[in-house]
Protein backbone atom coordinates (compact mmCIF):
# COMPACT_ATOMS: atom_id res chain seq x y z
CA UNK A 1 0.00 0.00 0.00
CA UNK A 2 1.30 3.56 -0.85
CA UNK A 3 2.25 5.29 2.50
CA UNK A 4 -0.47 8.30 3.72
CA UNK A 5 1.49 11.09 3.56
CA UNK A 6 0.49 13.19 7.17
CA UNK A 7 1.09 16.90 8.15
CA UNK A 8 2.41 16.90 11.92
CA UNK A 9 0.48 15.34 14.02
CA UNK A 10 -1.01 16.45 17.50
CA UNK A 11 -0.65 14.18 20.28
CA UNK A 12 -2.15 13.24 23.88
CA UNK A 13 -0.72 10.74 25.91
CA UNK A 14 -3.14 8.20 24.46
CA UNK A 15 -4.62 9.65 21.30
CA UNK A 16 -3.14 11.43 17.97
CA UNK A 17 -5.15 13.03 15.55
CA UNK A 18 -3.56 14.71 12.11
CA UNK A 19 -4.36 15.73 8.59
CA UNK A 20 -3.38 14.69 5.39
CA UNK A 21 -1.08 16.42 2.95
CA UNK A 22 -2.65 18.52 0.70
CA UNK A 23 -2.81 15.58 -1.85
CA UNK A 24 -5.05 14.15 -0.18
CA UNK A 25 -7.50 16.94 0.21
CA UNK A 26 -7.09 17.41 4.21
CA UNK A 27 -8.89 14.23 6.24
CA UNK A 28 -8.71 13.71 9.79
CA UNK A 29 -7.13 10.71 10.57
CA UNK A 30 -6.90 9.22 14.29
CA UNK A 31 -5.99 6.87 16.44
CA UNK A 32 -4.83 5.32 19.76
CA UNK A 33 -7.14 4.69 22.86
CA UNK A 34 -10.82 5.33 22.27
CA UNK A 35 -11.97 6.05 26.20
CA UNK A 36 -14.43 8.68 25.78
CA UNK A 37 -14.70 8.22 22.24
CA UNK A 38 -11.47 10.18 21.01
CA UNK A 39 -11.18 8.66 18.57
CA UNK A 40 -14.88 7.24 16.84
CA UNK A 41 -15.01 7.47 13.07
CA UNK A 42 -19.08 8.97 13.43
CA UNK A 43 -17.42 12.00 15.89
CA UNK A 44 -14.33 13.45 13.51
CA UNK A 45 -15.20 15.58 11.09
CA UNK A 46 -15.63 13.02 7.80
CA UNK A 47 -15.06 16.35 5.03
CA UNK A 48 -11.98 17.54 3.94
CA UNK A 49 -10.08 21.02 4.06
CA UNK A 50 -8.82 20.96 7.08
CA UNK A 51 -5.40 22.22 8.05
CA UNK A 52 -3.93 21.10 11.34
CA UNK A 53 -5.38 19.19 14.58
CA UNK A 54 -4.99 19.56 18.28
CA UNK A 55 -5.49 17.24 21.04
CA UNK A 56 -6.48 17.13 24.76
CA UNK A 57 -7.50 14.75 27.44
CA UNK A 58 -10.50 13.02 25.60
CA UNK A 59 -10.53 15.92 23.22
CA UNK A 60 -9.29 16.46 19.49
CA UNK A 61 -9.67 19.81 17.61
CA UNK A 62 -9.05 20.65 14.01
CA UNK A 63 -8.71 23.45 12.34
CA UNK A 64 -10.80 23.88 8.89
CA UNK A 65 -8.91 26.11 5.66
CA UNK A 66 -12.12 28.23 5.99
CA UNK A 67 -11.06 29.29 9.41
CA UNK A 68 -13.74 27.04 11.15
CA UNK A 69 -12.97 25.53 14.14
CA UNK A 70 -14.09 21.32 14.82
CA UNK A 71 -14.13 19.65 17.77
CA UNK A 72 -14.95 16.11 18.81
CA UNK A 73 -14.54 13.55 22.26
CA UNK A 74 -14.88 14.34 25.70
CA UNK A 75 -17.05 17.76 26.82
CA UNK A 76 -17.48 17.14 30.57
CA UNK A 77 -15.43 20.75 30.55
CA UNK A 78 -17.25 21.84 27.39
CA UNK A 79 -14.25 21.01 25.11
CA UNK A 80 -17.00 20.81 22.81
CA UNK A 81 -19.44 22.99 23.45
CA UNK A 82 -17.90 26.11 24.14
CA UNK A 83 -15.95 25.97 20.93
CA UNK A 84 -16.23 28.97 19.07
CA UNK A 85 -18.72 28.79 16.16
CA UNK A 86 -17.94 32.08 13.82
CA UNK A 87 -14.96 31.78 11.51
CA UNK A 88 -11.67 33.45 10.50
CA UNK A 89 -8.94 31.49 13.35
CA UNK A 90 -5.38 30.60 12.03
CA UNK A 91 -4.23 28.57 14.73
CA UNK A 92 -5.51 25.94 17.64
CA UNK A 93 -4.23 24.85 20.73
CA UNK A 94 -5.41 22.48 23.41
CA UNK A 95 -4.22 21.91 27.04
CA UNK A 96 -5.36 18.76 29.67
CA UNK A 97 -9.23 20.24 29.39
CA UNK A 98 -9.41 23.56 28.00
CA UNK A 99 -8.45 24.83 24.30
CA UNK A 100 -7.32 27.90 22.44
CA UNK A 101 -7.82 29.20 18.92
CA UNK A 102 -6.13 32.48 17.59
CA UNK A 103 -8.39 34.74 15.25
CA UNK A 104 -6.71 36.30 12.27
CA UNK A 105 -7.46 39.88 14.00
CA UNK A 106 -5.28 38.78 16.69
CA UNK A 107 -7.78 37.80 19.65
CA UNK A 108 -7.67 34.71 21.61
CA UNK A 109 -10.73 33.03 22.06
CA UNK A 110 -10.66 30.36 25.07
CA UNK A 111 -13.17 27.67 26.45
CA UNK A 112 -13.07 24.48 28.51
CA UNK A 113 -11.87 23.97 32.34
CA UNK A 114 -11.82 27.19 34.32
CA UNK A 115 -10.66 25.71 37.09
CA UNK A 116 -7.23 27.08 37.18
CA UNK A 117 -8.30 30.87 35.16
CA UNK A 118 -7.69 29.55 31.84
CA UNK A 119 -10.59 30.76 30.57
CA UNK A 120 -11.34 33.96 32.87
CA UNK A 121 -7.66 35.03 32.86
CA UNK A 122 -7.13 35.31 29.44
CA UNK A 123 -6.57 38.68 27.39
CA UNK A 124 -8.96 40.49 25.96
CA UNK A 125 -7.18 42.72 23.37
CA UNK A 126 -6.51 41.66 20.14
CA UNK A 127 -2.38 41.48 18.79
CA UNK A 128 -1.21 38.17 18.99
CA UNK A 129 0.02 35.61 16.49
CA UNK A 130 0.87 32.78 18.48
CA UNK A 131 -0.53 30.56 21.17
CA UNK A 132 0.50 27.34 23.08
CA UNK A 133 -1.28 25.56 25.68
CA UNK A 134 0.67 23.42 28.38
CA UNK A 135 -1.32 20.92 30.90
CA UNK A 136 -3.02 23.60 32.43
CA UNK A 137 -1.67 27.14 31.44
CA UNK A 138 -1.61 29.19 28.11
CA UNK A 139 1.11 31.09 26.42
CA UNK A 140 0.44 33.77 24.03
CA UNK A 141 2.53 36.16 21.82
CA UNK A 142 1.98 39.44 21.04
CA UNK A 143 3.46 41.27 17.62
CA UNK A 144 5.47 43.35 20.04
CA UNK A 145 7.25 40.09 20.55
CA UNK A 146 5.77 40.43 24.48
CA UNK A 147 5.04 36.85 25.88
CA UNK A 148 1.79 36.86 27.76
CA UNK A 149 0.79 33.88 30.09
CA UNK A 150 -2.38 32.69 32.02
CA UNK A 151 -4.02 29.72 33.53
CA UNK A 152 -2.25 27.69 36.49
CA UNK A 153 0.46 29.31 38.43
CA UNK A 154 1.58 25.91 40.42
CA UNK A 155 4.83 25.89 38.87
CA UNK A 156 5.22 29.09 38.63
CA UNK A 157 4.18 29.38 34.64
CA UNK A 158 2.95 33.01 35.19
CA UNK A 159 5.53 34.16 37.94
CA UNK A 160 8.52 33.20 36.09
CA UNK A 161 7.69 34.21 32.45
CA UNK A 162 9.90 36.73 30.07
CA UNK A 163 9.05 40.22 31.12
CA UNK A 164 10.82 41.78 28.04
CA UNK A 165 9.77 41.94 24.47
CA UNK A 166 11.59 40.67 21.02
CA UNK A 167 10.36 36.87 21.26
CA UNK A 168 9.77 35.07 17.96
CA UNK A 169 8.11 31.63 18.82
CA UNK A 170 6.70 30.08 21.79
CA UNK A 171 5.91 26.28 23.33
CA UNK A 172 4.65 24.65 25.77
CA UNK A 173 5.42 21.31 27.90
CA UNK A 174 3.80 19.66 30.75
CA UNK A 175 4.20 22.45 33.00
CA UNK A 176 6.86 24.64 31.41
CA UNK A 177 7.44 26.94 29.27
CA UNK A 178 10.02 27.80 26.02
CA UNK A 179 10.41 31.20 24.02
CA UNK A 180 12.98 32.13 21.25
CA UNK A 181 14.34 35.43 21.04
CA UNK A 182 15.18 37.09 17.95
CA UNK A 183 18.69 37.55 18.92
CA UNK A 184 18.54 33.57 19.01
CA UNK A 185 18.11 32.79 23.25
CA UNK A 186 16.04 30.36 24.20
CA UNK A 187 14.54 31.27 27.53
CA UNK A 188 12.74 28.60 29.66
CA UNK A 189 10.64 28.68 32.51
CA UNK A 190 8.50 26.76 34.92
CA UNK A 191 8.65 22.98 36.09
CA UNK A 192 12.36 21.96 35.90
CA UNK A 193 12.22 18.65 37.88
CA UNK A 194 13.52 17.02 34.73
CA UNK A 195 15.99 19.83 34.14
CA UNK A 196 13.85 21.64 31.98
CA UNK A 197 15.92 24.20 32.66
CA UNK A 198 18.96 23.35 33.63
CA UNK A 199 19.94 21.60 30.26
CA UNK A 200 18.59 24.23 28.21
CA UNK A 201 21.07 25.98 25.85
CA UNK A 202 22.89 29.47 27.58
CA UNK A 203 24.27 30.33 24.10
CA UNK A 204 22.58 32.15 21.42
CA UNK A 205 22.34 31.56 17.46
CA UNK A 206 18.84 29.18 17.61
Amino acid sequence: REPMPLQMPATWPSHVAAVTASSRDGRVVTWGASFRRRRARANAPADVGYISTACGSGLSCALHKSGRVVTWGDSSEHQRDGAPRDAGYVAISCGFRHSVALHKDGRVVCWGDNRQHQLDDAPTDAGYFEIKCGYKHTVALRNDGRVVTWGSNDYNQLANSPTDAGYVAIACGYNHAIALHSDGRVVTWCDAQWNQRADAPTDAGY
